[in-house]
């Protein structure tokens, strides 16, 4: 554990009673599947949210961030809408949709502490929405399944926040492996594998530096063409639910059906989903080669189908392929900004890190923030 428990000690005068710990997420393949009841491959990373809480009587609540000093207060009778541009509304939005399923969670003192980056497609929401609920889960007794967990923080983004997102963020936080890929099946909500990384190679964070917003942005865009595609190919064949039941052969017939717009944002989707096998199928025969060689399709697939990507990831991920040690790189998260993922040797890591961030300087005239990601365990709560 970080020092949270002293931060939190020297701030309140008291000392916590548990300390929830969730890691950020990498979504290595499987863009925008999750709300298409389609596959993933993910992880949970090294950097982590700690959520930090005492209980108090009364109704009003105090959270400290312990990395800006900034303080929050609220209080539980009024929280039923979310305040505009407040990072409190993610732990608000788990005590609301706790009182959906008939969970009353007390007031109380709180603190967090985070290495997760803040909107750059590494899921800082997921993390607190996560950590949060697991320390109130110890606090006061609250006794829910991880897959149920997970819908808690998904109904924060989709209900609270307005952001029609699936549960790929909260499934990674919650069921990480170290060392291994976390392979989910977003029409039954289950790990169906953890798919080991051969060894000696890591994945690093380039962060594109242009900021996204993604409830602001149009990832709801995206959704409604998926939505629209699979109604048309509905219309074709009854059995169909959604895109994870399409072939990109069966699209391709009947690209006639619908929007070519919606049309190029489908073949993205069902595109992925064909990588996520491909992408098991190479890892188990150790085939690290080819599977650099998916994200790279990936990124195209984003760029020239899906529109989720920027001049600045492109980029990225175009000098992926002329510097040394790395082996496959795309965006990764919503898109829009934010982060690219790049598949490297462990041995070259900081050389690469450092040819990047020069060569995107030279490129772009911006600065990159690069991290060298370990792939960690998922969520945990400690009783202090």
């Amino acid at each position: 554990m970080s020092n949270i428990a002293e931060l939190f000690q020297a701030h309140y005068g008291k000392a916590p009673v548990a300390v929830g710990s969730a890691p950020g997420r990498l979504e290595i393949l499987g863009n925008h599947t999750d709300y298409n009841e389609g596959f993933t491959l993910s992880a949970a990373v090294g950097q982590v949210t700690e959520f930090a809480i005492v209980p108090v009587p009364g109704r009003k609540c105090r959270l400290k961030d312990f990395r800006d000093g900034s303080q929050v207060e609220f209080d539980l009778d009024n929280i039923d809408k979310p305040t505009p541009k407040d990072w409190s509304n993610y732990v608000k939005g788990v005590i609301v949709e706790l009182r959906k399923r008939g969970i009353e969670v007390g007031a109380f003192d709180g603190g967090i502490l985070s290495t997760v980056p803040l909107s750059a497609g590494m899921s800082s929401s997921a993390a607190l929405e996560v950590s949060a609920g697991f320390a109130f889960a110890a606090v006061f007794d609250i006794k829910l399944s991880p897959v149920e967990w997970a819908k808690v923080g998904q109904g924060v983004e989709n209900n609270y926040m307005g952001l029609k997102s699936g549960l790929l963020d909260q499934f990674s936080s919650i069921y990480g492996k170290a060392d291994a890929l976390i392979l989910s099946d977003f029409r039954t909500n289950e790990v169906l594998k953890n798919v080991a990384l051969p060894h000696g190679y890591m994945i690093v964070v380039a962060n594109s530096m242009v900021k996204h917003n993604l409830v602001d942005s149009e990832y709801n865009d995206r959704r409604h063409s998926c939505e629209r595609v699979a109604a048309a190919m509905h219309n074709i064949d009854p059995k169909i639910k959604t895109l994870r039941d399409v072939s990109s052969q069966m699209l391709n017939d009947n690209k006639h059906c619908v929007d070519h717009s919606d049309y190029l944002k489908a073949m993205h989707v069902i595109g992925e989903d064909e990588r996520v096998f491909k992408a098991v199928e190479l890892l188990e025969k150790g085939d690290i080669k080819g599977f650099g060689q998916l994200l790279f399709a990936s990124h195209e697939s984003s760029k020239n189908n899906f529109a989720n990507s920027c001049q600045e990831l492109d980029c990225l991920v175009e000098l992926a392929t002329s510097i040394p040690g790395c082996l496959g790189a795309r965006l990764s998260g919503g898109g829009f900004g934010g982060i690219s993922i790049h598949l490297v040797e462990a041995a070259r890591a900081d050389e690469y890190c450092r040819r990047l961030k020069e060569a995107y300087k030279l490129q772009t005239g911006k600065e990159t923030e690069t991290i060298e990601c370990s792939i960690g365990d998922g969520a945990s709560v400690v009783k202090l």
